[in-house]
């Protein structure tokens, strides 16, 4: 799901990265670990309209523990299938896999292991949740492969992370509701909205080495308004979730806020200057996912 905007240095002496506790620093850094902020506060309050309140500290444990395993394998796949792309675009060409920094095996043996903290974590959640891991798998690993013949590829991507709000719902209510579902279809138009916005710097590459994207396909502009289409329903698909799940004034200030910075994300960000994509990107939505846990979670705490 989110990817580095910024082209990766190679640091002296990197290559050939010595022993497993290396390996695995290069690895947290090739997918960029701490931008598990992203999809965590979504599953949270999912976890958390599920039970109409806190979970208990060991289900937010194991919800936690499925959200790291899930990302950890997307973006190791990711990086495994795209690496001779990555290779061929300037500004990816020194990511680990590519500049030689960590194996393929390496990559593939944490990919296995995060799938299985995953199936772990489902395990220990409920027994539908578990039953339904090797299909969350299987999407998180498959989007890698979508970009190569849809121009959908981006709204592939905003399911996989759609799925965290619903998966935690489903862990701890051995079931599905509307409203949940609602609530992933949001975050799916959030990521395939910043998506949109994140594949405008990669257009020359992309049509050189036959990735499918909109912006390839369309350039810098239809995309940025399909950003802006992608947003606008996540803020209509959550108004439905507020309106089925009863939430408060709480929750509607913190919508309002959301929207404000989807406003200055889209600002910031035009056909004709692409210079601060990395600060709508990563700062902007990391700060939308912040404070839809804060709000959010604190409406339904207080009902």
């Amino acid at each position: 799901m989110d990817e580095s905007v910024q082209t990766e240095s190679l640091p002296p002496g990197a290559r050939g990265t010595a022993g497993w506790l290396g390996k695995l620093r290069t690895t947290l850094e090739m997918i960029k670990f701490e931008h598990s902020i992203f999809a965590l506060p979504f599953a949270l309050v999912g976890g958390m309209l599920a039970v109409h309140g806190w979970p208990t500290w060991w289900q937010i444990l194991w919800l936690t523990l499925a959200m790291v395993g899930a990302r950890s394998a997307a973006m190791t796949f990711n990086r495994i299938a795209d690496r001779k792309f990555d290779a061929a675009n300037p500004r990816t060409q020194m990511r680990a896999l590519p500049a030689g920094r960590l194996t393929l095996r390496f990559a593939v043996g944490f990919t296995v292991l995060s799938c299985g903290l995953l199936a772990l974590a489902a395990w220990e959640l409920s027994p539908l949740a578990f039953k339904l891991s090797p299909l969350a798998i299987a999407v998180l690993l498959l989007y890698s492969y979508t970009k190569r013949f849809t121009l959908l590829s981006h709204f592939a991507l905003g399911i996989a992370d759609g799925l965290a709000p619903v998966g935690a719902w489903i862990a701890l209510r051995n079931g599905v509701s509307l409203s949940v579902l609602l609530l992933g279809a949001a975050v799916a138009f959030w990521v395939a909205g910043f998506d949109l916005i994140y594949a405008c710097q990669d257009i020359a590459s992309d049509r050189e080495t036959g990735i499918h994207s909109i912006p390839q396909r369309y350039g810098v502009a239809p995309a940025l308004y399909g950003s802006i289409a992608c947003h606008v329903a996540m803020v209509v698909l959550l108004v439905g979730v507020m309106r089925m799940e009863h939430l408060g004034w709480v929750a509607v200030a913190g919508l309002v806020l959301m929207m404000v910075l989807l406003a200055y994300e889209h600002a910031i960000v035009r056909p004709s200057d692409l210079s601060r994509l990395n600060a709508a990107f990563f700062n902007v939505n990391g700060y939308i996912s912040l404070l839809f846990f804060f709000t959010w979670g604190a409406e339904i705490l207080r009902n």
